[in-house]
């Protein structure tokens, strides 16, 4: 049993060793499908933060992750191309990717939050997902983007002075965004905008009392969240070098809730081991099975059942009074 922190510094430092791992046994696939985790894993981390700290259930975070992905498809498959793209030439530098995708998820979550934020519990959670599936219906009757045979990019984006196409620097740049996040929202979490999230997921009606108004809270908090998300969805776009309309669906929503669920719900580094549980689940039972999805399924009952924290509650170890 572990501290908190002292369980987060293990997990870093064996996500760390893994390529070198797969590179010492020369199994370059374990490297491709850790670089999977830390992404999903990010896109886990945004979902929790308004999950976890803010009580919010998007079941739309899809409409972030894909249209992250889509506009890294979009601005590669032009740069390639040679196209023009609203008076631009797209781009295949990974920089200038990412921030475009940053600030158009940061827009649409800015879009999607202003009004879905009005709402609560279950309208709020058929809201996000409408504005997802809205998304991805578009997706799939927009031809000049693939439909829904979705869109190859053949080579993925360049950063400057590293070779992406080589799977260990790709999976370290995925790792050193996870490691921003999640040491931004630790800061975050404990600044007066974490705090003032926190306490409106417990008490709303008090944060009104002393005259803070908490839909700029959750909005500013969703904003960030969709920022999160948006970015980890143009890494999986990158990594395999291919979207389609399947990354804004409402399945690509729940298995991003499910990540949250089995790491543990308000735990900064749960989804983490969500997403490697979750993984490991998908490559071991996908193999024997196809419906691997209901041992999933009975896994979750178990555990709302009896670990309430998630997976993070077997490996803590928390003062009890």
């Amino acid at each position: 049993m572990f501290k908190e922190e002292k369980l987060n510094l293990i997990t870093l430092y064996i996500l760390f060793c893994v390529p070198f791992v797969s590179y010492i046994f020369d199994e370059p696939y374990l490297t491709t499908l850790t670089t999977k985790i830390v992404i999903l894993s990010i896109a886990g981390i945004g979902l929790n933060f308004v999950l976890g700290y803010g009580g919010l259930v998007s079941f739309g975070h899809a409409a972030f992750f894909g249209v992250g992905g889509y506009v890294t498809g979009i601005l590669a498959i032009h740069a390639q191309n040679s196209e023009i793209l609203f008076f631009f030439k797209g781009s295949n530098q990974i920089i200038i990717v990412w921030f475009i995708s940053i600030l158009i998820c940061s827009l649409l979550a800015f879009l999607i939050g202003y009004f879905s934020l009005r709402t609560s519990g279950v309208y709020f959670i058929m809201i996000t997902l409408a504005f997802a599936q809205m998304l991805y219906y578009f997706s799939i009757s927009w031809p000049a983007y693939g439909g829904e045979d979705g869109l190859s990019i053949y080579v993925r984006n360049l950063f400057p002075l590293f070779n992406t196409m080589n799977p260990m620097i790709f999976y370290f740049i995925c790792l050193a965004w996870l490691v921003i996040f999640l040491s931004s929202l630790k800061v975050i979490l404990n600044s007066p905008l974490g705090l003032v999230l926190k306490s409106c997921k417990a008490n709303e009606e008090r944060v009104k009392s002393v005259g803070i108004n908490p839909f700029k809270v959750k909005l500013i908090a969703f904003v960030i969240s969709g920022a999160i998300t948006g970015l980890a969805g143009s890494l999986y776009t990158d990594l395999n070098r291919f979207v389609s309309p399947s990354v804004l669906s409402w399945h690509m929503s729940g298995e991003i809730m499910v990540l949250v669920i089995l790491g543990g719900v308000a735990r900064l580094y749960g989804p983490i081991l969500g997403a490697v549980f979750y993984i490991i689940l998908e490559q071991t039972l996908g193999g024997i099975s196809e419906n691997w999805q209901f041992w999933l399924g009975f896994i979750i009952i178990l555990e709302v059942l009896f670990a309430r924290a998630g997976l993070m509650s077997f490996f803590l170890k928390e003062n009890r009074s």
